[in-house]
């Protein structure tokens, strides 16, 4: 096998440990929270790092950071149904989650607290 080649390797593999010891070390699959964010239109509203018609997920973290209610409340915002006030003062119907998978919730929740 050539240098180039070996380093190629090696790279890739310090890569997919990386992924893996993240994915690991935080408790949570970042990769299945946004994609189930995703499926569940939660980017029509939010995105990681800028405000849309809801706050960004970085925002949402740093307000429970240190809540030990935190993933409960989550938890409930994303389950249960009700009304936000949005950025032009209207209210509009938050919606749930397209999902029961109580763990892919908590998935979703540790990654958004992780922002």
């Amino acid at each position: 096998m050539s240098s180039v080649a070996r380093s190629i390797l090696t790279a890739a593999s310090a890569c997919a440990a990386a992924l893996l010891l993240s994915q690991t070390a935080y408790g949570f699959d970042a990769d299945a929270a946004m994609a189930m964010a995703k499926r569940s239109g939660c980017f029509k509203c939010h995105a990681i790092d800028k405000d849309k018609d809801g706050p960004a997920y970085q925002k949402v973290a740093q307000k429970y950071k240190d809540n030990p209610e935190a993933e409960q409340k989550l938890f409930d915002h994303l389950t249960i149904e009700k009304v936000v006030k949005m950025p032009d003062g209207t209210e509009d119907t938050h919606k749930t989650l397209r999902t029961k998978d109580l763990d892919a919730i908590k998935n979703l929740v540790q990654w958004l607290l992780a922002q």
